[in-house]
């Protein structure tokens, strides 16, 4: 296997690692409670996807 014959140079190194970092996650609102939500999945406030209620949510008190 080949070896690298010399070394990277910081520059190059961070130009490379330039498109590494992470991205926020894209959200959505729930037509049902508006809160914040991932797209494509059941709403964890109101346990509501595509307008029925997929899961239980207890209610906090």
């Amino acid at each position: 296997m080949p070896n690298p014959k010399r070394r990277h140079s910081q520059k190059r190194t961070a130009t490379r690692r330039a498109h590494d970092s992470l991205s926020k996650h894209s959200l959505s609102e729930c037509p049902n409670c508006h809160e914040q939500k991932m797209p494509h999945r059941a709403c964890p406030k109101c346990g509501t996807y595509k307008g029925r209620e997929v899961i239980e949510v207890e209610e906090k008190s």
